[in-house]
Parts: structure tokens; sequence; C-alpha cells
């Protein structure tokens, strides 16, 4: 066993602080990785805080990792010591679901071990990328490409993924006008990827305060969602709209810019039940869909796919030790558009 700096909430709402504690031994299939960066995802900070369900504690964050291969077991084929690797949102399962559904893995939830808020095989807290090591389980360990920067790959392992998998599922590419409602941590990786594809992007967003930043990052229009007249201007329009955002918004006039077929796509989480219409279904026959995440495979795929387009996040590189002001910041949305934590602060 090795002893890990990390940085820990000791409790519910606690802020982070310096922590300490034991990762296991590597056993013969296990990749030993020294992290570099962690991104920093805003469902870290609904985990730490206890909004979703009962966490456990202490809890080390993070599950957008980035590093450098310390050291692999004897039975390791695919990886060596120096490689550039990532790890994504869960680094473990019951193996059942990968021999028998690989491309959804991610929906088998109870037979997963996450990241970190988690447990292990042997009933082990799952500690995350917070820390400036994790030892990973060689089939849920990523290579990343050597051409992107490495800070701004880390949100790949979670932002990416999460608009990569549904934009892949739904078919984005030519022909297809695909509409992404919000433009944050998700939303500006939504609009890179969807471009990469060949699809024609729409970014609808609150206000026009993005607009420059929208058409830099690849899209083709613009709208504020603040004027009544987007609703009408673009109704029936979309073959694909895929909502980031988690705020309480009305599902039901974003399902009437669907065109018919059309299908509007749920990645972000509101923390309350929003009610939909029958109608804003039935009179196009629209569909309301959800994502979340991907498999190791479709992740590794989302991952050639951005060193081939030389996508990357949009960051802001941080010191371990502003981690608690940085929280404060993504409930504030300032912040264009993922904040990454520079581990070797922590030494």
């Amino acid at each position: 066993m090795t002893t890990a700096k990390a940085y820990a909430a000791l409790s519910p709402k606690a802020p982070l602080e310096p922590f300490s504690f034991e990762r296991r031994a590597p056993n013969d299939d296990d990749v030993v990785i020294d992290i570099l960066y962690s991104g920093v995802c805003h469902s870290d900070i609904h985990q730490v805080r206890d909004e979703w369900f009962p966490g456990i504690y202490p809890m080390v964050p993070g599950h957008e990792i980035v590093g450098k291969v310390r050291q692999v077991g004897a039975k390791v084929s695919r990886f060596k010591e120096g490689d550039t690797v990532g790890v994504g949102c869960f680094v473990d399962s019951c193996m059942k679901c990968q021999q028998r559904d690989v491309d959804r893995e991610q929906y088998m939830m109870d037979q997963l071990a996450q990241t970190y808020n988690s447990l292990d095989r042997d009933g082990l807290p799952t500690y995350g990328g917070y820390s400036d090591h994790i030892v990973v389980k060689e089939g849920y360990v990523l290579s990343v490409p050597g051409n992107l920067d490495l800070a701004g790959a880390a949100p790949l392992l979670c932002a990416g993924i999460t608009l990569y998998s549904p934009l892949r599922h739904w078919n984005a590419g030519p022909g297809k006008k695909v509409a992404i409602v919000g433009l944050g941590g998700l939303g500006h990786m939504g609009v890179k990827l969807a471009h990469a594809m060949g699809a024609e992007v729409t970014v609808l967003s609150q206000s026009l305060s993005k607009k420059d930043d929208a058409l830099r990052l690849g899209a083709d229009h613009y709208y504020a969602t603040n004027d009544p007249e987007t609703f009408t201007k673009l109704a029936g329009s979309f073959d694909l709209v895929i909502n980031t955002v988690s705020a309480q918004i009305d599902w039901n006039a974003y399902l009437n810019l669907l065109t018919i077929d059309g299908t509007m796509v749920l990645v972000g989480v509101p923390e309350n039940p929003v009610p939909v219409h029958a109608f804003s279904l039935i009179m196009g026959r629209r569909s309301l869909a959800g994502s979340c995440i991907g498999s190791i495979k479709e992740t590794q795929e989302m991952l050639d796919f951005c060193g081939e387009h030389n996508i990357v996040s949009d960051i802001e590189l941080i010191d371990i030790k502003e981690i608690n002001t940085a929280y404060e910041r993504v409930i504030k949305s300032d912040v264009r558009y993922r904040f990454v934590i520079n581990m070797a602060s922590i030494k």
C-alpha cells in the first residue's frame, strides 16, 4: 500500500481540506497512475454536499483524471511506464456487464464501482482524482492521444463523453440540425463535438453574452432564450436538441423546437421533477430521452476522435488550494468553461 495525498470533504457539506489515505497495493492487472490533472465536475459538488444521495465520507472527488503510468502489474498488456492515460467515471465492475453489454455498461450502475463515493469489489471506499496518484484495473484505463493538451483533455473524461455519447447515438452529422441548450462546461463540449461531426450547430443560451464564444467554438447560429421570439422563429427546426441545463426550464418550449421525429436528450439533471405535456410529444412524434456518460469502449472512441480533431475543453487551471473558491464559482457559472486542478500543487 502507498500513502496518497489528497483533498477531501470529511463530512457532508464540509469544505475540502488536505487528507491522506492508503491506496491499495496493485494487483497483477492494475495500473498505478501519477495524476497530473483532475477536472472539476459539477457532480463533484453535488456529491460532496450530499445533494443526490447519501455519500461516503471522507470523500475525495474527481472523475476526470489525466496522468502518467508509474507502474504496471505483471499481467498488464496495454500500458507501460510513462504512458499518458486517463480515468473516467468508473473504475471497476462485476465484469458481467462488460462481457454481456460492452457498449452500455455505464447503465449497469448497481454493478459498477464509481471512481469515488462508491465501494470497490472488496467493499472499501473508492477515492477519486483530487489526489496525487490512483490504482486502477487495466480495463478501466484509457489512452490519451499525445497531441492533446493534457490539462484541457481532463474534462473529456466526463464532460466530453457525456456529450459525445448522445451525439453519436442520435447520429449527429452532415445534414442534421443540432441545438445545444446551455453554453457551460457540458454545452461548450457539445458545440465542439457536433461541429467536428459535421452537424449544423445552434446554441440556445439565456442571453447574448456568450454569442462570440459560441461562434468561436464552432456554432453556426446563436439565439437568446430570454427573447420569446426565439421559440416562435425556431419552432420545428431541429433534428436533435441536447439539453445540458440543470436549472428548471420549460421543457415543453424546447420540445416544440423539434422537427417531426426529432429528439430532445437530457444530460443536465434538475433538482426537481419537470412537467411535460403530452401535446409537446404527440403532435410531432417527438421523443424525450436521456443519456449518461459512456462505456469504456465509447470513451476511448471519443478520446481518439478528439485526438483526430484536436478537441479539448476550454479551461481555467487552478491549484488545489483554490478548490473551495472554484466550487462557489461553478455554482455561479463563473468559469469559461471548466476548472482543472494542477495536481502538482498538492505536493
